[in-house]
């Protein structure tokens, strides 16, 4: 029989250790890693990619991932070890311990309505009355500040937005009402607007109904708004645990003070004055006679960055598509060195295939798990050059040396041996194995810790550099902008709202629609997401009456 827990604490880890292998080869991963959390309390986890952050949050549901094993400990929730009790374990899981993913699109099946999935786990495993589940969905669709919170659950999941997805994902894992809900990076891919939407309801709720979180992100501004304590995580130990204002604003480790630095990489690089060698010329386009972009003119030069940044729908990667002639405008051209493209990549030679590539936000969706480096790279370099054998290995090898990956260790290996960074340094080589000119890239470093997008934005600045490559840099994350971009391009709704040199953008006075964005941006202060709502909410008060202006 398990002793009780101390007074208050809803969740006991103690000694956690977490394999990963397979057969008869097994390796530690996480080393004895200990935790209190108590109830009503949110507890943050931060680190860099492989320190453990996920693998800890799914081990205090009792989880382990496939290829993983909790190999020593316990893990005590409500005086339950829910390592030694399967029979209860299985009865809190989704129950009484919730879930929320990085990708909401990934948790919902496409086939059903939101309503029928978020009252699932009440209605068929808690075996309470359907008319009051629903009812207690739509009042958490409410806290959650969905819009038409009574008719939002009749539609399905592709007919919402990502923001909304989001909050629907946060109300289902709310709908059984349970004690603990571990939130696994579920802001990563919201843009800034919307991510203080979710944060704001995410936290008003979680509050409201005194439940206990584990907030697991690379985003220490967003760790900074929702945790009341912090734990610091490097390959699988603890470095340092306490308040949120403590770990943030005086780090006792050296390994916290570098995670919690502001961003260090700024581009080191001017481009020298020169000609546009991309052209997008009064493009209109969108889907299925539905327009998205209206009368879009841009213009990159060699040599530089554009980022084009705004909101989730404002048009960014269907630009992107575009240029790489994926979609078809509807008027309008796009010119490569003065010289107008064919629409369709299907219609364009290979040189001209060639001198546009992309970089995709999730490598890995993007890179086959099947193949190994050697093939990922190598492919391209047939394609566009008909290298084979050893000529094409010996490019392979540079190019693997060129991102700093080195060819002896990586070559033979597979995109699942790789952590996040080695990943998008792969698709980065694979990309630079056409010789490409333009190099489209849709949000690379949104899924990276600081440290490791650092060194990202590093690799691609001196790459430019010595190659004199151009960049189309899409993003939602301001911070990256301000580091990389020499040319802004802010977008809402297809429109573009200003253009013009970052220093141009980012001094003010701002368009209301860029000030908006900007001031979106989470800070690394923890009032800062308060202070901002409570601004936001006076503005809108004073512009309907309710307050009169401080000089009346």
């Amino acid at each position: 029989m398990q002793a009780p827990n101390p007074k208050g604490t809803l969740l006991r880890i103690r000694n956690l250790r977490i394999e990963a292998g397979a057969g008869s080869a097994w390796k530690e991963i996480v080393h004895g890693v200990s935790l209190d959390l108590a109830a009503g309390e949110m507890l943050g986890l931060i680190g860099e990619s492989g320190a453990g952050k996920s693998t800890i949050g799914l081990a205090a549901m009792g989880f382990a991932r496939p290829g993983c094993r909790i190999s020593g400990g316990e893990v005590v929730f409500n005086d339950i070890d829910l390592l030694k009790d399967v029979k209860e374990l299985k009865r809190v899981q989704g129950t009484r311990v919730a879930y929320v993913a990085q990708s909401a699109a990934a948790a919902f099946n496409p086939a059903y309505r939101l309503i029928r999935q978020c009252i699932e786990v009440p209605v068929v495993r808690q075996r309470e009355r359907k008319s009051k589940v629903v009812e207690r969905v739509r009042n958490l669709f409410t806290r959650m500040h969905l819009p038409n919170p009574n008719g939002i659950g009749d539609r399905f999941p592709h007919q919402v937005s990502g923001g909304q997805l989001q909050r629907v994902m946060a109300s289902m894992a709310m709908s059984p009402r349970p004690a603990l809900i571990v939130f696994d990076e579920p802001t990563t891919a919201l843009d800034v607007t919307t991510q203080v939407e979710v944060l704001a309801a995410v936290r008003e709720t979680i509050r409201d109904l005194g439940m206990a979180g584990i907030y697991i992100s690379h985003d220490l501004a967003v760790v900074a708004q929702m945790a009341d304590r912090i734990m610091v995580l490097k390959n699988g130990n603890v470095v340092e645990e306490g308040s949120t204002d403590q770990v943030l604003q005086q780090p006792r480790e050296a390994y916290t003070r570098n995670l919690v630095g502001q961003r260090r990489f700024r581009k080191q690089h001017v481009p020298d004055a020169q000609s546009a060698v991309l052209t997008v010329d009064r493009v209109s386009a969108g889907y299925h006679g539905v327009p998205v972009l209206e009368n879009v003119s841009i213009e990159a030069r060699t040599g530089e960055t554009v980022a084009v940044v705004g909101e989730s729908g404002s048009g960014k990667s269907t630009l992107a598509r575009v240029v790489a002639g994926l979609l078809k405008p509807m008027e309008g051209r796009v010119l490569l060195d003065g010289t107008p493209l064919l629409p369709s990549f299907k219609q364009r030679p290979r040189e001209e295939l060639r001198a546009i590539q992309m970089i995709h936000q999730m490598p890995d969706t993007a890179l086959n798990p099947q193949q190994i480096v050697g093939k990922i790279i190598g492919r391209p370099l047939a394609f566009y050059f008909g290298l084979t054998g050893a000529r094409r290995e010996e490019r392979v090898r540079e190019l693997l040396r060129m991102v700093e990956m080195d060819p002896d260790i990586f070559l033979k290996r597979r995109p699942g041996e790789l952590s996040g960074g080695q990943k998008q340094r792969l698709c980065i080589a694979r990309a630079l194995a056409a010789d490409p000119k333009i190099i489209i890239c849709d949000e690379v470093t949104s899924a990276l810790d600081p440290l490791i997008a650092d060194e990202i934005l590093k690799l691609l600045d001196r790459l430019q550099h010595e190659k004199q490559l151009t960049y189309i840099f899409i993003t939602h994350d301001l911070a990256t902008v301000s580091a990389i971009a020499d040319k802004v391009v802010v977008m809402k709704a297809g429109r573009i709202v200003e253009q013009g040199s970052k220093e141009e953008i980012f001094a003010p006075p701002h368009d209301p629609y860029t000030e908006l964005l900007l001031s979106s941006t989470p800070k690394m202060e923890t009032d800062w997401l308060d202070n901002l709502l409570d601004e936001r909410d006076a503005a809108r008060k004073s512009r309907s009456g309710e307050v009169a202006p401080a000089e009346a």
